[in-house]
């Protein structure tokens, strides 16, 4: 008897053994990880998959904000980094944030009071070289703020700048001077700032469009230049929102260009791509960023899918160094591969814009993902 039930208890063993051999195979490191998320209401794409890996959530960690969330994380397919944005979910305490691949704020500027007045219309901050942040405050001036210290080390007070500014190789400022109201056709639309604050290029649409069709035009200001940028060659490239067009000027301020005629509708963020491509956004009904070659021809577009109702104003689209392009559009930021795949997705968890003009006040304006 006892030797029965000795035999029953190893065959038993046995039986257990074989059946953890199946179910974790040689070389396993532990059950998986991966949980199945949708990607929200307004996805077009099936629900991708999340994997808080290590190499998702790779240093620096940071504190997660209740009010903010990534649902869509396909770790293979995305350009790791962390992504830095102006952040007016709460118009009371706007903010800067950088925040990691899975949402969690791992730097955050807080606006000062005076200048909490100062956030719209072009709410937009980049990163410079040396780590600071070069941040715009719309009808205020150009601040460049240290990321350690947290202090204004550079500032240039302008009640024109609006939308958009960059910091060139030689140290200068490239300041937008319009927007919402702010130029006129007297106005210079660009200019180039010297540290000391001295104006050393400027750029004038009126020398050059103070004709029909272009000088009777007045949608909150005359050009509403929303983007300028230094290309390789010397000449700048500047978005005319109002006029739907993008022009490449040279040194001189003769357009030696124009761009996106027929295609861009009150366009934003324009940008060159090495190929001579040029990448923006095009906020109207239905929001698209837009690729076009040298040859005005769309080489690629991507429409983004409604949300709360209506179509989110895209307002920023860059690509990334993996093929891949950042969308920015009101209540979220989303990573969209060339096929159109949504493959990270960031968004105020429970937004709901009571307008569209609340959408464009409230929300997110601009994104620049720092690669890892």
């Amino acid at each position: 008897m006892r030797k029965s039930i000795i035999i029953s208890l190893l065959i038993f063993c046995i039986a257990v053994i074989l059946a953890a051999g199946c179910t974790s195979p040689q070389g396993s490191t532990g059950p998986s990880t991966t949980t199945a998320i949708t990607a929200g209401p307004s996805s077009t794409v099936a629900p991708p998959e999340v994997t808080r890996s290590p190499e998702v959530v790779a240093q620096p960690r940071g504190i997660a904000d209740p009010a903010l969330v990534v649902d869509v994380l396909v770790p293979e397919m995305i350009a790791p980094g962390t992504t830095l944005l102006g952040d007016l979910h709460d118009l009371d305490h706007p903010r800067i944030i950088e925040v990691n691949m899975v949402g969690e704020i791992v730097w955050q500027y807080n606006v000062p009071e005076d200048l909490t007045d100062y956030v719209n219309p072009g709410f937009s901050v980049v990163s410079l070289q040396n780590g600071d942040i070069l941040a715009v405050f719309p009808r205020n001036g150009i601040y460049e703020i240290n990321r350690t210290s947290k202090a204004i080390v550079w500032k240039f007070i302008d009640p024109k700048a609006s939308h958009d500014a960059e910091r060139l190789s030689n140290g200068d400022t490239l300041i937008v001077d319009g927007g919402y109201g702010l130029d006129t056709i007297q106005d210079a639309e660009v200019r180039e700032i010297t540290p000391q604050g001295l104006v050393v290029w400027s750029w004038y649409a009126k020398d050059q469009f103070d004709h029909s069709p272009y000088d009777t035009i007045n949608d909150q200001g005359w050009t509403h230049t929303n983007a300028a940028s230094r290309l390789q060659n010397g000449d700048t490239l500047i978005s005319l929102r109002n006029f739907n067009l993008t022009v490449e000027v040279d040194r001189d301020g003769k357009v030696v260009k124009t761009m996106g005629e027929g295609i861009m509708v009150q366009q934003h963020d324009p940008e060159v791509e090495p190929d001579g491509n040029i990448l923006f956004a095009n906020p109207g009904r239905p929001p698209v960023a837009i690729e076009i070659d040298p040859t005005g021809k769309v080489v690629w577009s991507y429409v983004i899918p409604k949300d709360t109702g209506f179509s989110q104003p895209v307002r920023d689209a860059d690509r990334l160094q993996n093929g891949n392009t950042l969308i920015t559009a009101a209540n979220r930021i989303i990573e969209v591969t060339p096929q159109g795949r949504i493959v990270w997705q960031f968004r105020m968890k429970d937004m709901q814009f009571a307008s569209r003009n609340d959408a464009e006040s409230r929300g997110f304006y601009k994104a620049t993902r720092i690669p890892t």
